[in-house]
Parts: structure tokens; sequence; C-alpha cells
């Protein structure tokens, strides 16, 4: 798949000139997006910030959207925000403007101060960031009591080569707004008035018409939600220390080294993330207590970028403020997964590309949950049902396998493909098996046996066989065990929730192979009774599809 990545840099500016008595207090907004080297990289991802801001009241939303787009299909993107900021005072009877942060100038929004933050706390600035928290309060993310999530209108810029942001009340594009800085020109590229909760579910404000007046098709759209926060924004450390099934959701991860915050998620089409930033608001008291009768400008700089899942090496380019976080690539890797929908996210067939999954990964498709085997060329992929079918025998393996099939959605049957009609299994004595590498882990000596249907029963397609579910052998189950395999270990080889599963080779008479479980977790036992039915475990379905 090509390469997609898309960068916008925004510039938020809170130009405040104060005077101290009373008489005079006046704000100003700006957003820019500016073409710069990362554009080189471009390849029209299909994302928009938007950046909602109202002067009165200091509200200020940041987040990003996935429009998506008929040409790009459906595919996730992945988002970073990272925010500058400048400040500058000019005290009564002074000339200039000073900048609190040395050798930042507002015309060069590189000498900016990205916003570095504790390494356990987002909310507490470091480094030169200090110097803004006498003056000013940011809120990081969403949360209001009784709420799930706000509302929003979406985008009617589906241009992809568009560097425009969704500017909305006070905001500013810079491109819209020619570059003016004067507070005054209309640099607005989306609806609204920048206020909290403008949009809503219902109501007068929940729809809107596009007259063309704005960037975009001239079209009515409708309200959508938010994804819930599902966790307030935290700091890459914080990340760390959660569980591992946690580590990625609907929320914003600051890696305080270089001050971009990721989105821990794939951003759906369709989708718009929580807010990153809630409001920008000036301590008033403070700023009074600090300088009297003078004014200070400051601003907020919002530097975006949104790629591609399979180009998250873009994101550990090396980066001008500095080293990544070291554990930057396990986020990412988490977030990213394969670039298929999340393992715990019911979706067709038709939503995978199992050519990029690797051997291990859990998926559920059409209703039911599975582990991916092993791409076996030419468009034939191998998998099997995550759990087993409890309370199943060896006996039953073979009926239950029919009616399992049988019970599968129409649209994942179609991508089955054709297996033998049977299998020569041949058996083996589960005392005759030696074995290497682990406690009961890979057999050594299969070939060896006098025995040789055991290990030819190899599962594959056959072009003129049956369209059906099977068990996987004894040698399938070999192959398949390994570091960088689908059963990386032991415990990799259970089903889910430490099941044992059938194998379909037989053992001694009356007996039949399984992989164990409980304390004999993921070893191979030729000892199983072909009557045993238990509630910990049974039959474990596999199916090689077509794609």
């Amino acid at each position: 798949m090509r390469q997609r990545k898309r960068k916008l840099i925004t510039i938020a500016i809170l130009a405040l000139a104060l005077l101290i008595g009373g008489t005079f207090a006046y704000t100003a907004f700006n957003q820019q997006a500016l073409n710069d080297r990362a554009n080189a990289f471009r390849s029209h991802a299909p994302g928009r910030i938007h950046d909602y801001y109202n002067r009165d009241t200091g509200n200020k939303d940041i987040f990003a959207e996935n429009y998506g787009h008929d040409a790009e299909g459906e595919e996730p993107i992945m988002v970073r925000i990272r925010l500058s900021e400048y400040m500058a005072i000019q005290r009564l009877g002074e000339d200039v403007f000073i900048p609190v942060v040395e050798h930042s100038e507002r015309d060069d929004t590189r000498t900016w101060t990205p916003y570095r933050s504790a390494q356990n706390d987002i909310n507490v600035r470091t480094g030169d960031s200090l110097a803004f928290n006498d003056y000013i309060n940011l809120t990081f993310g969403w949360q209001r009591a009784g709420q799930e999530a706000p509302w929003y209108m979406p985008t009617f810029n589906h241009e992809l080569e568009s560097l425009k942001t969704a500017a909305a009340g006070h905001a500013r594009d810079y491109i819209q707004g020619d570059g003016a800085k004067d507070g005054e020109t209309d640099g607005t590229t989306h609806p609204g008035d920048g206020t909290d909760a403008y949009w809503t579910e219902t109501g007068p404000n929940s729809s809107y018409t596009n007259t063309g007046t704005g960037p975009g098709a001239a079209i009515m759209q409708e309200t959508k939600q938010h994804l819930r926060q599902e966790r307030p924004p935290m700091t890459i450390q914080q990340w760390e220390q959660l569980n591992p099934n946690q580590r990625f959701g609907n929320f914003w991860v600051l890696d305080h080294n270089t001050g971009w915050a990721y989105w821990a998620e794939l951003l759906e089409q369709d989708e718009a993330t929580s807010y990153l930033l809630d409001a920008a608001v000036v301590r008033d008291e403070v700023v009074r207590r600090s300088f009297v009768n003078g004014s200070y400008y400051y601003a907020i700089h919002v530097d975006s970028q949104v790629i591609s899942p399979l180009t998250i090496d873009r994101f550990l380019e090396d980066d001008d403020q500095g080293h990544h976080d070291t554990r930057l690539a396990d986020f990412l890797e988490v977030v990213a997964g394969d670039g298929n929908p999340r393992w715990n996210r019911d979706s067709p067939p038709s939503a995978f590309n199992f050519a990029i999954m690797r051997p291990g990964r859990i998926f559920t498709m059409a209703g039911q949950q599975y582990r991916y085997l092993e791409d076996m060329g030419s468009g034939n992929h191998m998998i099997i049902r995550n759990e087993p079918i409890r309370e199943r025998s060896f006996a039953q393996q073979e009926g239950e396998l029919t009616t399992w099939y049988g019970a599968l959605a129409p649209e994942v049957r179609d991508i089955v493909a054709p297996v033998a009609s049977s299998f020569m299994t041949g058996n083996v004595i589960d005392g005759s098996v030696n074995f290497t590498g682990g406690t009961r882990w890979l057999p050594s000596n299969l070939v060896a046996l006098s025995n040789q249907d055991v290990h030819q029963d190899i599962t594959r397609v056959v072009p003129d066989g049956v369209k059906r579910a099977v068990a996987l052998s004894l040698v399938d189950v070999t192959r398949l065990s390994g570091p960088d395999l689908a059963f990386p270990d032991h415990a990799g080889r259970v089903g889910f929730n430490n099941r044992w599963w059938w194998l379909r080779t037989p053992g001694a008479p009356g007996n039949a192979w399984l992989v164990n479980s409980g304390i004999y977790v993921g070893q191979l036992r030729g000892n199983g009774g072909v009557n045993l039915s238990t509630a910990y475990g049974g039959v474990r379905p596999v199916l090689i599809i077509h794609q």
C-alpha cells in the first residue's frame, strides 16, 4: 500500500492588549496552516484538524477528524498534535515587548516553546514551559458531569490536497485569512461561534447547510458525536503503567521529550477524537499583580500530523525538539497494530487485509473471534477460532465442525478455501513421541516413527476439495509453534480463557491428541480419551480463507 502522510500546522494567537485599569480589553485569534518540509511526504491522508475558539469565554477546542474519502476507502489514520507557546510582555513605560522565554521570537514559530509536562502529570509544566505557569491555564481533555461526549459539525472540506483547518468562531485559518494577525480579518473556515457545546444532538444547532461561503461542498450535514474520552490525557510514562490491554483507546498520550501528543487509537473514517485541549484561560488576577497598565501577547502554535498506520516510522523520524521517548516505538506499535480493525471490534471480512496480519494476531470477524495462524501463499490464510467450543468430545468433533461451519455468516463461507474431504491421519502413541524445546513442546521424532501418515498429515488447500472447517493435526501444531509463529510459547497455544482443545490426530486406541491447559498449559498430550467432554475445553475449528 502506498505511503501516506499529511502534516498541518495551525497557529492560534491570543493577542491581548490589556489596560489593567479596565478601559480597554482586546483579544484576537489566528489559525494558520503552513506548507513545510514535511509535506514532501504527504499523500492525502483524510484528516482535518478542528479548532473552535471564542475570545469572550476562553473556550478553545482542539481535536482531529477522519472525514474519510471515497478514493481512500475506510482506512484509519494516526494523529499527533504538538502545542507550542509564545508570550511577550510590555510593561508600563517600556518601548518593546519582552518575551517570557529568552530567545523566542514572535515571528518565528520554530523558536516557540513546546508544551512539556512533568513525566507523571500532563498538567504540570516543566523546563521553559514553566515561564507560562503564572499567566495561562491550559485545560486538557474533556469532562462534563452526566455527559458522555460533545457534538461537532463534520468538516465540509474533503479536499485531500487542502491544508486548511476547520477554524470556527474567533479562530482564524492562516490560509483563509491571508496571513492576517490583526484580530479583525475573517479567517474562519467552519461554522459555529466557538463557544462550548455550540453543536448539539438535536435542535437548531444539530445541522448546518454550507452555502459555499466556506471551503467544501455546498451541502447540508448533521452533527456527529465525538468519541468518548476513555481516559484523561496522560504522559507516556503514565501510559506505560497501564495494563497491556488498556494501552490503546480513546485518549491522548504526551511524549514529554518532544511535546507531541498522540491519539492512542486508530481513528476510523467518520470519527473525531476527544479534545486534546478544552480551554486556554488567562489568569487575570495574576496578570494584574505581575504588571500594572501594561499589555501582553500570548499565542499557541498547533502543529498536527496525520499518517497511515502502515507508515508509523514517520513518527519516529528525528525531531528538532529533541529525542523521542524510548517508549514511543512500543506505543506506536500498540496503536497501529497492523492496519486491520482492533482485535475486539467485530467487522465484516471485507474490512480485513489478511496479507499484513502477523501470526498469532487476534481478530473478530462476523461474530466470531479468531487467531491468525499463517500466510499460506497465493492469497490463502489459515485461521483458528480463538476459544474452543466446549463440552465436545473427540468422537463428536467432526459433527461439531460441520455444525459450526454451517452457522457461519455467508460472507465468511464465501471466502473459505477448499481442503481435503478427509485426512489420512495415522495414529501415534503418546509414549513413543520425544519432545524438544520445552515440556511437551515440539515433537522431534515423528518422521522416524513407522507410521508415516502422522508426519505427512498437513492441512493445505485442495483445489477440487471441500469448503469446510477442520481440526489441526499434530504436525500442524508443531510447525506453527515457536518464536514469531502463531503459537510462540506454551501460553499462546491454549485456547482463549486457558481452554484445552482437540487435534485430529489419534493416539493409542481409544485416545487422541490435544493441546492441554491448566497446570499443563500448552503441552501436547496424546492420552485424551475420545469420549472426554468437559467445560474446560473442546473443539477448535480451523478455516483456510482466500483473499
